[in-house]
């Protein structure tokens, strides 16, 4: 349910052509809004104003002034609204069977008698029907009420206290004044309901800050799309560095969201949304980590120091003997995402710089290796994101070197195998891949 709500609370600009996120609601998740609207309107209605009812009866010798007062809501009970989808507008609201409990107190002036005492008022079968618009303002989800009727059927009402059996021959005036008195009241209490609701729409925040280094924008790219079965918002989707906010090199592409009629609500999201986050990180500087000998486990069979790094590159043996190193592993690009069939292609392009630590903390720059990988795999939501990747393809190249040039690639003859360190950092995990060749 607070998922729905979400959804129908996004608002602002947008620059790309195509939203990279959707939202589909369906006529099953509008039979679950029906129950939240239900609480809506009884809680409006309990907490609506009934002003004093005032009046007289002749009665041949003289008039009886009376006065109705300190009347409220102490019950509301109704089922659940009917909602529909109404095509090109948005939704209708149909209410029947609802039904009011009042209390109040009631006085009367015969001349210098007076009298009162207390009453209650049950109104039955009031029936509201309201028709709701869904449409962009400027960015932002508006909804507003452009009908709205309500009737009301059988009054009762009992009095208590004082002479109240005077009141009996009367009781059909006062019902019948009652009665319109609440008709009255019925839609303009629906219509501030509806007006709150707009309100808290319109006090969103346009950007959702994720983490420490990007935000999420989430404003509408058109007007809301309601059919006969469903209702449908188009959403920016793009994530934004906080520190350099910019747009990326690529945009969104179009793409639908398919009508699940089993699902309350279906949430698509296209390449950009991904690819704008990985952007995003790149421009906050994130898709960075400094690898250190002390965040390899000690189990693995390579650790960082120029002793073993000099079985593939002799010159860190005769330069620098016996030193630990450090590894600037960071995005050279965007990493990129591709989606296909329920599979997703990544490919990451990064460099990894090598240095030589030495006995004061210095760095020694060595060499910058280029990395070119790609994986291949599925993920999906539960509680938690969860996903399986396989390494496609990897293709390392010498950048440059502070220490000459040395093989990358192993030939075929020798014998290679790959280590795969992930560490957690900057909210994101970092896979760290270390090749051991021997002669």
């Amino acid at each position: 349910m607070q998922l729905v709500i979400f959804f129908l609370m996004i608002v602002t600009y947008t620059h790309a052509d195509y939203p990279a996120l959707k939202a589909l609601l369906s006529e099953k998740g509008l039979r679950d809004v029906s129950q939240m609207l239900s609480v809506q309107i009884q809680s409006k209605l309990k907490s609506t104003e009934i002003p004093e009812v005032r009046g007289g009866v002749d009665i041949k010798i003289g008039t009886v002034y009376y006065v109705l007062s300190n009347m409220r809501v102490v019950q509301c009970s109704m089922p659940d609204p009917s909602l529909v989808f109404v095509e090109g507008t948005g939704v209708s609201v149909e209410v029947s069977q609802l039904t009011l409990a009042i209390n109040g107190n009631w006085a009367t002036q015969f001349g210098i008698i007076h009298d009162g005492g207390s009453f209650d008022l049950a109104v039955y079968n009031i029936h509201i029907y309201t028709l709701l618009q869904l449409a962009d303002d400027a960015g932002r989800l508006s909804i507003t009420t452009v009908q709205c009727s309500a009737n009301v059927g059988d009054v009762n009402i009992q009095f208590h206290g004082g002479a109240s059996i005077f009141f009996k021959p009367f009781i059909s005036a006062f019902s019948g004044q009652i009665s319109e008195m609440i008709r009255e009241k019925i839609c303009p209490a629906i219509q501030q309901a509806i007006i709150g609701l707009e309100t808290t729409l319109q006090e969103i925040p346009v950007n959702i800050p994720v983490g420490q280094y990007i935000s999420l924008s989430i404003p509408l790219t058109s007007s809301p799309a309601v059919t006969e079965q469903s209702f449908e918002l188009d959403i920016k989707g793009e994530f934004y560095s906080r520190s350099s906010p910019s747009e990326p090199p690529f945009s969104a592409s179009v793409f639908d969201v398919p009508y699940a009629e089993n699902y309350m609500l279906s949430v698509a999201a296209s390449e950009f949304l991904v690819n704008s986050a990985a952007y995003a990180f790149l421009s906050s500087g994130a898709l960075q980590i400094n690898i250190t000998d002390d965040m390899i486990p000690k189990i693995s069979p390579i650790h960082l120091n120029t002793s073993q790094f000099g079985a593939f590159v002799p010159q860190l043996r005769t330069l620098y003997p016996n030193m630990e190193m450090q590894v600037l592993l960071y995005a050279s690009e965007t990493p990129l995402f591709s989606f296909s069939s329920g599979v997703i292609d990544i490919h990451v392009p990064a460099a990894a710089k090598f240095s030589a630590v030495k006995p004061d903390g210095t760095l020694v720059p060595l060499f910058r290796l280029d990395v070119d990988g790609s994986f291949s795999g599925s993920a999906r939501i539960d509680q938690n994101l969860t996903g399986a990747f396989q390494l496609k393809n990897l293709t390392l190249t010498l950048g440059s070197s502070e220490i000459g040039d040395f093989k990358v690639r192993p030939d075929s003859d020798d014998s290679c195998q790959i280590f795969t360190l992930v560490d957690q950092h900057y909210e994101m995990f970092y896979l760290c891949l270390i090749i051991q060749c021997t002669d």
